[in-house]
């Protein structure tokens, strides 16, 4: 064997050793497993109206979008997209990416170079990490949902450009960022805040419009916001929001936009019905809100230190990375799908089974999913 090659086999039987093997599980048409892993929180990955409307754009258009979105990538879907999530979110203009993780990069990219200054939350998602980076400027990593640590960490540094990035609801507690109080230690600094809304957008806010509404920062022009269109809206892609002069920034110089094939327009049709039934679906908000209390409550009972989740994701600590694997296993072999977090996904070093509620599964397939994650813990 050449000598790189068996020096990533080295590598693959000490992350086994570990328990930080990684595993491809297709799934076929029609899955029957009940699915407290994926992040379909309001169901609307096979709502009637989305299917329809990408099916729709799917004939009208072809397979792909042919090339990014400066070449022949951009269509009347995607404007029509773009405008709707700008007024959902509350921002001025949006400019839709072909993944969030591409977002992140690009936004993050943008507001900070050489000689600036980001403070990145110690739990922040890994495209929010990689952006920083990519960036070339100084990255700060302030201690979890900490405004103090960040008003420090600014006043260590005076007269440097900075951006503070967080997520709002982080992606693997499912904790909630204080963004009114980040917002209010960046504003009297003069530093910009950038909020990942991927997991609150649909599901926190008037009309789920997503954490930073709800915080009262919609539109705000040192607020910027990025989500991704892959969770409660049920497809792909990713959202920039915020002040028209940053968008067209973002057209003119971010090459995660610029050199990437555009989001195919059955795609964002798809995500675009998906929005106009996010924006009325609050029976599907305040059923998710009704199973997070419950799932708190039934595995509290039974002994686990559950987090309490501000929006969808919520976490139940495992003794290790290879416990974590056995238990997400078991639970799969019973038919109940579950995240299953271990180091380098989770930042504290820890493992963990990470739930996401779905409004799509059946009150009995819940309760039954929360009857097997207790009966299979390790």
């Amino acid at each position: 064997m050449a000598g790189w090659l068996a020096a990533l086999e080295r590598l693959a039987r000490g992350r086994a050793k570990a328990g930080l093997t990684r595993e491809l599980r297709p799934r076929a048409p029609g899955d029957p497993i009940v699915d407290l892993a994926g992040n379909d929180y309001l169901g609307l990955s096979a709502h009637p109206a989305v299917v329809e409307a990408a099916a729709g754009a799917l004939s009208a258009y072809g397979l792909g979008a042919t090339g990014s979105r400066l070449v022949r990538g951009s269509t009347a879907a995607h404007t029509a997209l773009e405008d709707d999530l700008a007024g959902w979110l509350g921002a001025e203009q949006a400019l839709v990416f072909s993944s969030g993780y591409l977002a992140n990069l690009g936004a993050v990219r943008a507001l900070a170079g050489r000689g600036g200054l980001i403070v990145s939350d110690a739990y922040n998602h890994a495209s929010l990490i990689d952006g920083c980076k990519m960036s070339g400027a100084e990255t700060v990593v302030a201690p979890h949902a900490d405004p103090a640590a960040v008003a420090a960490i600014l006043d260590a540094h005076p007269g440097r450009d900075a951006v503070v990035v967080t997520e709002s609801v982080f992606s693997v507690d499912g904790d909630l960022a204080p963004l009114a109080a980040l917002h209010q230690v960046t504003s009297a600094r003069g530093a910009l805040l950038l909020v990942d809304d991927a997991h609150a957008l649909g599901l926190l806010g008037p009309s789920g419009a997503g954490g930073v509404t709800a915080a009262g920062l919609a539109g705000r022009p040192d607020v910027l916001v990025t989500a991704t269109l892959s969770k409660s809206l049920g497809g792909a892609g990713g959202v920039v929001a915020g002040p028209a002069q940053f968008v067209r920034h973002l057209i003119d110089t971010s090459r995660t936009f610029i050199y990437d094939t555009a989001l195919p327009p059955a795609v964002v049709a798809g995500v675009h019905a998906a929005l106009h039934v996010a924006r009325s679906a609050d029976d599907r908000r305040a059923l998710l809100a009704s199973r997070a209390a419950l799932t708190v409550s039934r595995l509290s009972a039974a002994g686990f230190a559950v987090t309490h989740p501000a929006a969808g994701v919520l976490s139940v600590p495992a003794p290790g990375p290879e416990a974590a694997l056995a238990w997400a296993a078991d639970c799969r072999d019973r038919g109940i799908a579950v995240g299953c977090f271990r180091p380098p996904s989770t930042p504290d070093g820890s493992s963990r089974l990470r739930l996401t509620l779905n409004a799509g599964v059946t009150d009995p397939d819940f309760s039954r999913a929360l009857d097997v994650i207790v009966e299979c813990a390790p």
